[in-house]
Protein backbone atom coordinates (compact mmCIF):
# COMPACT_ATOMS: atom_id res chain seq x y z
CA UNK A 1 0.00 0.00 0.00
CA UNK A 2 2.82 2.35 0.91
CA UNK A 3 4.57 1.67 -2.41
CA UNK A 4 1.37 2.33 -4.32
CA UNK A 5 0.86 5.59 -2.45
CA UNK A 6 4.46 6.63 -3.14
CA UNK A 7 4.06 5.82 -6.84
CA UNK A 8 0.81 7.80 -7.01
CA UNK A 9 2.52 10.74 -5.32
CA UNK A 10 5.37 10.70 -7.85
CA UNK A 11 2.93 10.52 -10.78
CA UNK A 12 0.85 13.37 -9.38
CA UNK A 13 3.91 15.54 -8.72
CA UNK A 14 5.25 14.85 -12.21
CA UNK A 15 1.87 15.67 -13.78
CA UNK A 16 1.59 18.93 -11.85
CA UNK A 17 5.13 19.91 -12.81
CA UNK A 18 4.36 19.12 -16.47
CA UNK A 19 1.19 21.21 -16.45
CA UNK A 20 2.92 24.11 -14.71
CA UNK A 21 5.83 24.01 -17.16
CA UNK A 22 3.56 23.83 -20.21
CA UNK A 23 1.49 26.76 -18.96
CA UNK A 24 4.60 28.84 -18.27
CA UNK A 25 6.09 28.08 -21.70
CA UNK A 26 2.74 28.65 -23.41
CA UNK A 27 2.51 32.18 -22.01
CA UNK A 28 6.04 32.87 -23.30
CA UNK A 29 5.12 31.43 -26.72
CA UNK A 30 2.06 33.69 -26.92
CA UNK A 31 4.34 36.71 -26.58
CA UNK A 32 6.55 35.48 -29.43
CA UNK A 33 3.50 35.55 -31.68
CA UNK A 34 3.92 32.48 -33.92
CA UNK A 35 1.42 29.61 -34.43
CA UNK A 36 1.52 27.22 -31.48
CA UNK A 37 1.36 23.44 -31.05
CA UNK A 38 1.18 22.23 -27.43
CA UNK A 39 2.81 18.90 -26.55
CA UNK A 40 2.66 17.01 -23.24
CA UNK A 41 6.13 15.58 -23.89
CA UNK A 42 9.48 17.04 -24.83
CA UNK A 43 11.12 15.88 -28.04
CA UNK A 44 14.27 14.79 -26.17
CA UNK A 45 12.50 13.22 -23.21
CA UNK A 46 14.26 9.84 -22.88
CA UNK A 47 11.11 8.11 -21.62
CA UNK A 48 9.11 9.38 -24.61
CA UNK A 49 11.83 8.21 -27.01
CA UNK A 50 11.92 4.76 -25.42
CA UNK A 51 8.11 4.60 -25.46
CA UNK A 52 7.52 5.36 -29.14
CA UNK A 53 10.48 3.28 -30.26
CA UNK A 54 9.31 0.32 -28.21
CA UNK A 55 5.62 0.82 -29.02
CA UNK A 56 5.35 2.70 -32.34
CA UNK A 57 1.56 2.43 -32.18
CA UNK A 58 1.60 5.24 -29.60
CA UNK A 59 2.25 7.64 -32.47
CA UNK A 60 -1.26 6.87 -33.72
CA UNK A 61 -2.31 9.57 -31.28
CA UNK A 62 -1.67 11.95 -34.16
CA UNK A 63 -5.00 10.86 -35.64
CA UNK A 64 -7.01 12.22 -32.71
CA UNK A 65 -9.79 14.58 -33.89
CA UNK A 66 -9.90 18.36 -33.60
CA UNK A 67 -6.11 18.65 -33.79
CA UNK A 68 -5.65 17.09 -30.35
CA UNK A 69 -2.93 14.79 -31.65
CA UNK A 70 -0.98 17.30 -33.74
CA UNK A 71 1.83 17.19 -31.19
CA UNK A 72 2.39 13.47 -31.90
CA UNK A 73 3.23 14.33 -35.52
CA UNK A 74 6.21 16.46 -34.58
CA UNK A 75 7.80 14.95 -31.47
CA UNK A 76 9.28 11.72 -32.84
CA UNK A 77 12.89 11.81 -34.00
CA UNK A 78 13.08 12.51 -37.73
CA UNK A 79 9.34 13.19 -38.07
CA UNK A 80 9.91 15.64 -40.92
CA UNK A 81 10.98 12.92 -43.38
CA UNK A 82 7.48 11.44 -43.46
CA UNK A 83 5.64 14.72 -42.95
CA UNK A 84 7.59 16.67 -45.60
CA UNK A 85 5.92 20.10 -45.84
CA UNK A 86 2.44 19.09 -44.59
CA UNK A 87 2.77 20.59 -41.12
CA UNK A 88 3.87 23.91 -42.58
CA UNK A 89 1.03 23.84 -45.09
CA UNK A 90 -1.29 23.87 -42.09
CA UNK A 91 0.59 26.16 -39.71
CA UNK A 92 2.78 28.29 -41.94
CA UNK A 93 6.58 28.36 -42.42
CA UNK A 94 7.20 29.11 -38.73
CA UNK A 95 5.60 27.58 -35.65
CA UNK A 96 6.35 26.93 -31.99
CA UNK A 97 6.16 23.55 -30.28
CA UNK A 98 5.37 24.21 -26.62
CA UNK A 99 6.69 21.38 -24.42
CA UNK A 100 7.32 21.01 -20.67
CA UNK A 101 11.06 21.52 -21.24
CA UNK A 102 11.19 24.29 -23.83
CA UNK A 103 9.54 26.22 -26.62
CA UNK A 104 11.00 24.91 -29.89
CA UNK A 105 10.71 27.10 -32.99
CA UNK A 106 10.53 25.16 -36.26
CA UNK A 107 11.61 27.04 -39.40
CA UNK A 108 10.76 26.27 -43.04
CA UNK A 109 11.32 29.76 -44.45
CA UNK A 110 14.48 30.13 -46.60
CA UNK A 111 15.20 33.70 -45.51
CA UNK A 112 14.83 32.92 -41.81
CA UNK A 113 16.92 29.75 -42.24
CA UNK A 114 19.70 31.82 -43.84
CA UNK A 115 19.52 34.41 -41.08
CA UNK A 116 19.73 31.83 -38.31
CA UNK A 117 22.55 29.81 -39.91
CA UNK A 118 24.45 32.93 -40.91
CA UNK A 119 24.66 34.39 -37.39
CA UNK A 120 26.80 31.78 -35.62
CA UNK A 121 27.33 33.89 -32.48
CA UNK A 122 23.63 34.70 -32.10
CA UNK A 123 22.31 31.21 -32.92
CA UNK A 124 24.64 28.56 -31.57
CA UNK A 125 24.67 24.80 -31.76
CA UNK A 126 22.52 23.84 -28.77
CA UNK A 127 24.23 22.31 -25.77
CA UNK A 128 21.33 19.87 -25.53
CA UNK A 129 22.43 18.30 -28.81
CA UNK A 130 26.18 18.86 -28.86
CA UNK A 131 27.33 18.15 -25.34
CA UNK A 132 28.38 21.52 -23.97
CA UNK A 133 27.75 22.42 -20.37
CA UNK A 134 25.82 25.67 -20.14
CA UNK A 135 24.08 27.63 -17.44
CA UNK A 136 20.86 29.55 -17.62
CA UNK A 137 19.20 27.27 -20.14
CA UNK A 138 15.52 26.46 -19.67
CA UNK A 139 15.79 23.10 -21.40
CA UNK A 140 15.44 21.30 -18.09
CA UNK A 141 16.54 17.85 -17.07
CA UNK A 142 15.84 16.30 -20.48
CA UNK A 143 19.04 17.80 -21.81
CA UNK A 144 20.72 14.68 -20.40
CA UNK A 145 19.43 12.65 -23.35
CA UNK A 146 21.99 14.12 -25.73
CA UNK A 147 24.49 15.84 -23.49
CA UNK A 148 27.49 13.78 -24.53
CA UNK A 149 26.49 11.90 -27.67
CA UNK A 150 28.76 13.79 -30.07
CA UNK A 151 31.51 14.33 -27.50
CA UNK A 152 31.75 10.66 -26.67
CA UNK A 153 35.44 10.47 -27.66
CA UNK A 154 36.27 14.16 -27.18
CA UNK A 155 35.28 17.69 -28.15
CA UNK A 156 35.39 18.35 -31.89
CA UNK A 157 34.59 20.81 -34.65
CA UNK A 158 30.91 19.88 -34.53
CA UNK A 159 30.44 20.57 -30.84
CA UNK A 160 32.58 23.55 -29.88
CA UNK A 161 31.65 27.23 -30.06
CA UNK A 162 33.31 30.65 -30.04
CA UNK A 163 37.11 30.80 -29.94
CA UNK A 164 37.33 27.01 -29.63
CA UNK A 165 35.40 26.62 -32.88
CA UNK A 166 37.68 29.09 -34.66
CA UNK A 167 40.70 27.16 -33.39
CA UNK A 168 39.33 23.79 -34.56
CA UNK A 169 38.27 25.20 -37.93
CA UNK A 170 41.63 26.90 -38.48
CA UNK A 171 43.56 23.73 -37.72
CA UNK A 172 41.41 21.27 -39.68
CA UNK A 173 40.37 23.30 -42.74
CA UNK A 174 43.74 23.21 -44.58
CA UNK A 175 43.45 19.45 -45.11
CA UNK A 176 40.35 19.96 -47.30
CA UNK A 177 42.19 21.06 -50.45
CA UNK A 178 42.63 20.17 -54.11
CA UNK A 179 45.37 17.64 -53.37
CA UNK A 180 43.01 15.87 -51.01
CA UNK A 181 40.23 16.03 -53.63
CA UNK A 182 42.48 14.35 -56.19
CA UNK A 183 43.34 11.63 -53.68
CA UNK A 184 39.63 11.16 -52.87
CA UNK A 185 38.83 10.87 -56.58
CA UNK A 186 41.46 8.24 -57.28
CA UNK A 187 40.64 6.18 -54.20
CA UNK A 188 36.88 6.34 -54.79
CA UNK A 189 37.40 5.19 -58.39
CA UNK A 190 39.57 2.28 -57.25
CA UNK A 191 37.10 1.20 -54.59
CA UNK A 192 34.14 1.53 -56.97
CA UNK A 193 35.84 -0.62 -59.62
CA UNK A 194 36.38 -3.39 -57.07
CA UNK A 195 32.85 -3.01 -55.71
CA UNK A 196 31.34 -3.18 -59.20
CA UNK A 197 33.36 -6.31 -60.00
CA UNK A 198 32.13 -7.94 -56.79
CA UNK A 199 28.50 -7.06 -57.50
CA UNK A 200 28.58 -8.22 -61.12
CA UNK A 201 29.78 -11.65 -59.97
CA UNK A 202 26.46 -12.12 -58.15
CA UNK A 203 24.82 -12.44 -61.56
CA UNK A 204 21.04 -12.76 -61.78
CA UNK A 205 20.75 -13.34 -58.02
CA UNK A 206 21.85 -9.77 -57.49
CA UNK A 207 23.23 -8.19 -54.35
CA UNK A 208 21.37 -7.19 -51.20
CA UNK A 209 24.45 -5.68 -49.57
CA UNK A 210 24.28 -2.26 -51.25
CA UNK A 211 24.17 -0.33 -47.98
CA UNK A 212 26.83 -2.44 -46.30
CA UNK A 213 29.16 -2.27 -49.30
CA UNK A 214 28.81 1.47 -49.89
CA UNK A 215 29.61 1.96 -46.19
CA UNK A 216 32.80 -0.08 -46.68
CA UNK A 217 33.70 1.92 -49.78
CA UNK A 218 33.18 5.26 -48.05
CA UNK A 219 35.13 4.14 -45.00
CA UNK A 220 38.03 3.00 -47.19
CA UNK A 221 38.05 6.34 -49.02
CA UNK A 222 38.11 8.12 -45.66
CA UNK A 223 40.93 5.99 -44.25
CA UNK A 224 43.00 6.57 -47.41
CA UNK A 225 42.41 10.29 -47.90
CA UNK A 226 41.86 11.12 -44.25
CA UNK A 227 44.21 8.86 -42.34
CA UNK A 228 46.80 7.78 -44.92
CA UNK A 229 45.95 4.05 -44.89
CA UNK A 230 44.75 2.43 -48.11
CA UNK A 231 42.88 -0.89 -48.34
CA UNK A 232 41.46 -3.02 -51.12
CA UNK A 233 37.66 -3.20 -51.22
CA UNK A 234 37.54 -6.82 -50.03
CA UNK A 235 40.11 -6.34 -47.28
CA UNK A 236 40.79 -3.68 -44.68
CA UNK A 237 38.31 -2.24 -42.22
CA UNK A 238 36.02 -5.26 -42.56
CA UNK A 239 38.86 -7.61 -41.55
CA UNK A 240 40.06 -8.15 -38.00
CA UNK A 241 43.32 -6.32 -37.30
CA UNK A 242 46.03 -7.93 -35.14
CA UNK A 243 45.54 -7.26 -31.44
CA UNK A 244 41.84 -6.49 -31.82
CA UNK A 245 38.67 -8.39 -31.00
CA UNK A 246 36.44 -6.36 -33.30
CA UNK A 247 36.99 -4.90 -36.78
CA UNK A 248 37.31 -1.17 -37.34
CA UNK A 249 34.08 -1.12 -39.31
CA UNK A 250 32.09 -3.10 -36.76
CA UNK A 251 33.32 -1.11 -33.78
CA UNK A 252 32.56 2.18 -35.53
CA UNK A 253 29.18 0.96 -36.76
CA UNK A 254 28.11 -0.08 -33.26
CA UNK A 255 29.20 3.27 -31.82
CA UNK A 256 27.36 5.25 -34.49
CA UNK A 257 24.14 3.24 -34.35
CA UNK A 258 24.01 3.50 -30.55
CA UNK A 259 25.18 7.06 -30.20
CA UNK A 260 22.15 8.09 -28.15
CA UNK A 261 23.04 5.42 -25.58
CA UNK A 262 26.31 7.23 -24.86
CA UNK A 263 24.24 10.26 -23.84
CA UNK A 264 22.49 8.20 -21.17
CA UNK A 265 25.28 5.87 -19.99
CA UNK A 266 28.93 7.04 -19.99
CA UNK A 267 30.99 4.70 -22.15
CA UNK A 268 33.35 3.76 -19.31
CA UNK A 269 30.47 2.02 -17.50
CA UNK A 270 29.12 0.07 -20.45
CA UNK A 271 31.59 -2.80 -20.09
CA UNK A 272 30.74 -3.37 -16.43
CA UNK A 273 29.77 -6.94 -15.53
CA UNK A 274 26.35 -5.88 -14.23
CA UNK A 275 25.37 -4.40 -17.60
CA UNK A 276 23.21 -6.35 -20.09
CA UNK A 277 25.22 -8.23 -22.70
CA UNK A 278 24.11 -5.87 -25.48
CA UNK A 279 25.46 -2.86 -23.61
CA UNK A 280 28.67 -4.71 -22.75
CA UNK A 281 29.10 -5.33 -26.47
CA UNK A 282 28.69 -1.58 -27.09
CA UNK A 283 31.26 -0.88 -24.37
CA UNK A 284 33.66 -3.25 -26.09
CA UNK A 285 33.06 -1.46 -29.40
CA UNK A 286 33.91 1.89 -27.79
CA UNK A 287 37.11 0.44 -26.33
CA UNK A 288 38.06 -1.14 -29.66
CA UNK A 289 37.44 2.06 -31.62
CA UNK A 290 39.45 4.04 -29.08
CA UNK A 291 42.28 1.53 -29.52
CA UNK A 292 42.16 1.93 -33.32
CA UNK A 293 42.37 5.72 -32.90
CA UNK A 294 45.29 5.36 -30.46
CA UNK A 295 47.12 3.29 -33.07
CA UNK A 296 46.42 5.77 -35.88
CA UNK A 297 47.64 8.66 -33.73
CA UNK A 298 50.79 6.79 -32.66
CA UNK A 299 51.56 5.87 -36.28
CA UNK A 300 51.19 9.47 -37.43
CA UNK A 301 53.25 10.84 -34.56
CA UNK A 302 56.00 8.30 -35.27
CA UNK A 303 56.16 9.43 -38.90
CA UNK A 304 57.71 12.70 -37.67
CA UNK A 305 59.70 14.48 -40.36
CA UNK A 306 58.54 12.04 -43.05
CA UNK A 307 55.11 13.64 -42.73
CA UNK A 308 56.40 16.87 -44.27
CA UNK A 309 57.10 15.14 -47.59
CA UNK A 310 53.74 13.40 -47.77
CA UNK A 311 50.44 14.70 -49.09
CA UNK A 312 48.75 16.27 -46.04
CA UNK A 313 45.63 14.47 -44.85
CA UNK A 314 43.10 14.94 -42.05
CA UNK A 315 45.14 12.96 -39.53
CA UNK A 316 48.42 14.70 -40.28
CA UNK A 317 46.67 18.07 -39.85
CA UNK A 318 45.34 16.97 -36.47
CA UNK A 319 48.76 15.71 -35.34
CA UNK A 320 50.43 18.95 -36.37
CA UNK A 321 47.79 20.74 -34.31
CA UNK A 322 48.59 18.52 -31.33
CA UNK A 323 52.31 19.25 -31.64
CA UNK A 324 51.50 22.95 -31.81
CA UNK A 325 49.53 22.64 -28.56
CA UNK A 326 52.47 20.89 -26.89
CA UNK A 327 54.95 23.57 -28.01
CA UNK A 328 52.58 26.28 -26.79
CA UNK A 329 52.49 24.75 -23.31
CA UNK A 330 56.28 24.36 -23.26
CA UNK A 331 56.63 28.11 -23.85
CA UNK A 332 54.20 28.83 -21.02
CA UNK A 333 51.28 30.05 -23.13
CA UNK A 334 47.97 29.69 -21.32
CA UNK A 335 45.69 30.03 -24.35
CA UNK A 336 45.16 27.01 -26.55
CA UNK A 337 46.71 27.16 -30.01
CA UNK A 338 46.57 23.49 -31.01
CA UNK A 339 44.53 20.39 -30.21
CA UNK A 340 44.79 18.01 -27.29
CA UNK A 341 44.88 14.26 -27.92
CA UNK A 342 41.28 14.02 -26.70
CA UNK A 343 40.24 16.67 -29.22
CA UNK A 344 42.05 14.73 -31.95
CA UNK A 345 40.05 11.62 -31.04
CA UNK A 346 36.84 13.68 -31.00
CA UNK A 347 37.54 14.98 -34.49
CA UNK A 348 38.44 11.52 -35.80
CA UNK A 349 35.05 10.27 -34.59
CA UNK A 350 33.34 13.31 -36.13
CA UNK A 351 35.10 12.67 -39.46
CA UNK A 352 33.94 9.07 -39.38
CA UNK A 353 30.36 10.17 -38.74
CA UNK A 354 30.22 13.02 -41.25
CA UNK A 355 32.80 11.71 -43.69
CA UNK A 356 31.66 8.17 -44.23
CA UNK A 357 28.15 7.44 -42.96
CA UNK A 358 26.45 10.40 -44.64
CA UNK A 359 28.22 9.89 -47.98
CA UNK A 360 27.66 6.13 -47.88
CA UNK A 361 23.94 6.67 -47.28
CA UNK A 362 23.70 9.12 -50.17
CA UNK A 363 25.48 6.74 -52.57
CA UNK A 364 23.24 3.83 -51.48
CA UNK A 365 20.03 5.86 -51.91
CA UNK A 366 21.19 7.11 -55.32
CA UNK A 367 22.01 3.62 -56.63
CA UNK A 368 18.60 2.28 -55.62
CA UNK A 369 16.90 5.31 -57.18
CA UNK A 370 18.86 4.87 -60.41
CA UNK A 371 17.86 1.20 -60.51
CA UNK A 372 14.24 2.32 -60.20
CA UNK A 373 14.70 4.96 -62.92
CA UNK A 374 16.76 3.41 -65.74
CA UNK A 375 16.23 6.40 -68.04
CA UNK A 376 18.32 8.46 -65.64
CA UNK A 377 21.07 5.85 -65.83
CA UNK A 378 21.22 6.48 -69.58
CA UNK A 379 21.03 10.23 -69.01
CA UNK A 380 24.05 10.13 -66.69
CA UNK A 381 25.95 7.64 -68.87
CA UNK A 382 25.54 9.91 -71.90
CA UNK A 383 27.49 12.59 -70.05
CA UNK A 384 30.14 10.20 -68.72
CA UNK A 385 30.93 8.91 -72.22
CA UNK A 386 30.79 12.34 -73.88
CA UNK A 387 33.02 13.28 -75.61
CA UNK A 388 35.84 10.93 -74.64
CA UNK A 389 36.72 7.48 -73.36
CA UNK A 390 36.66 6.87 -69.60
CA UNK A 391 39.97 4.99 -69.63
CA UNK A 392 41.99 7.91 -68.22
CA UNK A 393 39.35 9.73 -66.25
CA UNK A 394 41.35 12.01 -63.97
CA UNK A 395 40.06 14.41 -61.33
CA UNK A 396 41.19 17.68 -62.91
CA UNK A 397 39.49 17.14 -66.28
CA UNK A 398 36.56 14.89 -65.34
CA UNK A 399 35.05 16.16 -62.12
CA UNK A 400 34.17 19.65 -63.41
CA UNK A 401 32.34 18.28 -66.47
CA UNK A 402 30.30 15.53 -64.79
CA UNK A 403 27.42 17.81 -63.89
CA UNK A 404 24.71 15.17 -64.31
CA UNK A 405 26.42 12.96 -61.74
CA UNK A 406 26.42 15.92 -59.38
CA UNK A 407 22.73 16.57 -60.16
CA UNK A 408 21.96 12.98 -59.11
CA UNK A 409 23.70 13.69 -55.81
CA UNK A 410 21.85 16.98 -55.27
CA UNK A 411 18.46 15.49 -56.05
CA UNK A 412 19.13 12.53 -53.76
CA UNK A 413 20.18 14.89 -50.96
CA UNK A 414 17.12 17.03 -51.57
CA UNK A 415 14.70 14.19 -50.86
CA UNK A 416 16.81 11.68 -48.92
CA UNK A 417 19.48 13.76 -47.24
CA UNK A 418 21.09 12.28 -44.15
CA UNK A 419 20.00 15.22 -41.98
CA UNK A 420 16.33 16.29 -41.86
CA UNK A 421 16.81 19.04 -39.24
CA UNK A 422 19.59 21.48 -38.39
CA UNK A 423 19.36 22.40 -34.70
CA UNK A 424 20.32 25.80 -33.37
CA UNK A 425 19.48 27.79 -30.23
CA UNK A 426 19.36 31.46 -29.42
CA UNK A 427 22.43 32.46 -27.45
CA UNK A 428 22.37 33.68 -23.85
CA UNK A 429 20.74 36.91 -25.01
CA UNK A 430 17.35 37.50 -26.73
CA UNK A 431 17.60 37.18 -30.52
CA UNK A 432 15.48 38.53 -33.33
CA UNK A 433 14.72 37.77 -36.96
CA UNK A 434 12.26 39.06 -39.50
CA UNK A 435 9.33 36.67 -39.71
CA UNK A 436 6.26 36.73 -41.91
CA UNK A 437 5.52 40.03 -43.66
CA UNK A 438 8.70 41.51 -42.21
CA UNK A 439 7.37 41.39 -38.65
CA UNK A 440 10.15 41.15 -36.09
CA UNK A 441 10.17 37.98 -33.99
CA UNK A 442 11.93 38.12 -30.61
CA UNK A 443 13.14 34.86 -29.09
CA UNK A 444 14.06 34.53 -25.41
CA UNK A 445 17.61 33.35 -24.57
CA UNK A 446 18.39 29.67 -25.24
CA UNK A 447 15.24 29.08 -27.31
CA UNK A 448 15.80 26.05 -29.58
CA UNK A 449 15.41 26.79 -33.30
CA UNK A 450 15.10 23.80 -35.63
CA UNK A 451 15.67 24.37 -39.34
CA UNK A 452 13.32 21.93 -41.07
CA UNK A 453 15.56 20.85 -43.94
CA UNK A 454 13.08 18.31 -45.28
CA UNK A 455 10.32 20.93 -45.51
CA UNK A 456 12.64 23.43 -47.22
CA UNK A 457 13.67 20.74 -49.71
CA UNK A 458 10.11 19.75 -50.61
CA UNK A 459 8.22 23.05 -50.55
CA UNK A 460 6.15 23.20 -53.78
CA UNK A 461 6.54 26.98 -53.85
CA UNK A 462 10.26 26.47 -54.47
CA UNK A 463 10.42 23.12 -56.25
CA UNK A 464 7.11 23.00 -58.13
CA UNK A 465 4.13 20.67 -58.10
CA UNK A 466 6.41 17.63 -58.55
CA UNK A 467 8.52 18.54 -55.51
CA UNK A 468 8.20 15.02 -54.07
CA UNK A 469 9.41 13.33 -57.27
CA UNK A 470 13.05 12.31 -57.68
CA UNK A 471 14.03 14.18 -60.82
CA UNK A 472 17.75 14.99 -61.28
CA UNK A 473 17.08 16.89 -64.51
CA UNK A 474 15.32 19.62 -62.50
CA UNK A 475 18.77 21.01 -61.70
CA UNK A 476 19.21 22.20 -65.29
CA UNK A 477 17.24 24.70 -67.32
CA UNK A 478 15.07 22.99 -69.99
CA UNK A 479 17.13 24.40 -72.86
CA UNK A 480 20.27 22.93 -71.29
CA UNK A 481 19.11 19.31 -71.42
CA UNK A 482 20.53 18.66 -74.87
CA UNK A 483 24.26 18.12 -75.18
CA UNK A 484 25.94 17.34 -71.83
CA UNK A 485 28.55 20.04 -72.43
CA UNK A 486 25.89 22.77 -72.43
CA UNK A 487 24.65 22.22 -68.87
CA UNK A 488 24.21 25.11 -66.47
CA UNK A 489 23.14 24.38 -62.93
CA UNK A 490 20.00 26.09 -61.67
CA UNK A 491 20.58 27.79 -58.34
CA UNK A 492 17.53 27.50 -56.07
CA UNK A 493 16.75 30.45 -53.77
CA UNK A 494 19.32 30.82 -51.00
CA UNK A 495 18.30 28.90 -47.93
CA UNK A 496 16.02 26.47 -49.76
CA UNK A 497 18.69 23.80 -50.40
CA UNK A 498 20.98 23.26 -47.42
CA UNK A 499 22.15 19.62 -47.21
CA UNK A 500 25.53 20.82 -45.92
CA UNK A 501 23.99 23.57 -43.75
CA UNK A 502 24.81 27.20 -44.60
CA UNK A 503 26.73 30.16 -43.30
CA UNK A 504 30.09 30.07 -41.50
CA UNK A 505 29.35 26.67 -39.91
CA UNK A 506 28.59 24.85 -43.12
CA UNK A 507 30.17 21.43 -43.64
CA UNK A 508 33.91 21.71 -44.43
CA UNK A 509 33.81 18.31 -46.13
CA UNK A 510 31.28 19.31 -48.80
CA UNK A 511 33.77 19.11 -51.68
CA UNK A 512 35.18 15.84 -50.28
CA UNK A 513 31.69 14.28 -50.43
CA UNK A 514 30.93 15.66 -53.90
CA UNK A 515 34.16 14.36 -55.39
CA UNK A 516 33.69 10.93 -53.84
CA UNK A 517 30.07 10.63 -55.01
CA UNK A 518 30.78 11.72 -58.60
CA UNK A 519 33.79 9.39 -58.84
CA UNK A 520 31.71 6.40 -57.69
CA UNK A 521 28.81 7.17 -60.05
CA UNK A 522 31.10 7.75 -63.04
CA UNK A 523 32.99 4.53 -62.40
CA UNK A 524 29.95 2.30 -61.92
CA UNK A 525 27.69 3.71 -64.63
CA UNK A 526 30.42 3.77 -67.27
CA UNK A 527 30.76 -0.01 -66.92
CA UNK A 528 27.44 -1.40 -65.66
CA UNK A 529 23.68 -1.13 -65.74
CA UNK A 530 21.68 -1.81 -62.60
CA UNK A 531 18.13 -3.09 -62.20
CA UNK A 532 15.99 -4.76 -59.52
CA UNK A 533 15.90 -8.55 -59.32
CA UNK A 534 12.28 -9.42 -60.02
CA UNK A 535 10.35 -12.12 -58.23
CA UNK A 536 7.98 -14.60 -59.90
CA UNK A 537 5.24 -12.74 -61.74
CA UNK A 538 6.73 -9.30 -61.09
CA UNK A 539 6.87 -6.81 -63.94
CA UNK A 540 9.49 -4.08 -64.39
CA UNK A 541 6.98 -1.58 -63.03
CA UNK A 542 6.41 -3.77 -59.98
CA UNK A 543 10.16 -3.79 -59.40
CA UNK A 544 10.34 -0.01 -59.73
CA UNK A 545 7.53 0.47 -57.21
CA UNK A 546 9.17 -1.96 -54.79
CA UNK A 547 12.44 -0.02 -54.93
CA UNK A 548 10.66 3.30 -54.37
CA UNK A 549 8.82 1.81 -51.41
CA UNK A 550 12.16 0.65 -50.02
CA UNK A 551 13.75 4.11 -50.14
CA UNK A 552 10.61 5.83 -48.86
CA UNK A 553 10.47 3.43 -45.92
CA UNK A 554 13.34 5.26 -44.24
CA UNK A 555 13.86 6.79 -40.83
CA UNK A 556 16.48 8.38 -38.61
CA UNK A 557 18.51 5.50 -37.17
CA UNK A 558 20.54 7.37 -34.58
CA UNK A 559 21.56 10.60 -36.27
CA UNK A 560 21.23 10.05 -40.04
CA UNK A 561 18.43 8.98 -42.37
CA UNK A 562 18.68 5.34 -43.47
CA UNK A 563 16.53 2.77 -45.26
CA UNK A 564 14.78 0.53 -42.73
CA UNK A 565 14.93 -2.61 -44.88
CA UNK A 566 17.65 -2.16 -47.53
CA UNK A 567 17.84 -5.93 -48.13
CA UNK A 568 14.21 -6.17 -49.19
CA UNK A 569 15.17 -5.99 -52.89
CA UNK A 570 18.32 -7.25 -54.62
CA UNK A 571 20.05 -5.22 -57.33
CA UNK A 572 21.49 -6.91 -60.43
CA UNK A 573 24.60 -5.38 -61.98
CA UNK A 574 25.28 -6.26 -65.62
CA UNK A 575 28.45 -5.29 -67.46
CA UNK A 576 27.95 -3.05 -70.50
CA UNK A 577 28.69 -4.74 -73.82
Amino acid sequence: MALLLAFATVVLASSLWTLKSILSNYLIARRIGLPIVVSPVSTLNPFWILLYRGFPAILSLKYLPFGLGTWARCTAMGWAFQDKYKMHDELGPLFILVTPAANEVTVADPDVARAVLGRRKDYVKPAVMYGRRTQGTHLGQHKLIAAEQLNVFGRNLNTVEGDDWQRHRRLTAPSFNEKTSSLVWNEARRQARDMGTSWSKDGTLGTKSTVEDTATLALHVLTAAGFGTSYSFNQGVSKLAPGHEMTYRDSLSLCLSNIVTFAIIPKQYLSSSFMPRKLQRLGQAAQEFQKYMDEMLAKEQKAGDERQAQTPNLMSALVRASEEDTRSKEFGHDSKTGLTDEEIFGNIFAYNLAGHETTANTVAFALVLLAANPHYQEWVREEILYPQSTANMDYESSFPRLQRCLAVMYETLRLYGSIVFIPRAASHEPQTFNGLDGKEVVLPPSTPVNINVQALHTDPKTWGADSLSWKPSRWFAPENNGQPSSHTFISPPRGSFIPWADGPRDCPGQKFAQVEFVAVMATLLSSYTVKPVLGPGQSAEDGRKALMEMVNDSAISAITLQMRHPQRMALQWDALL
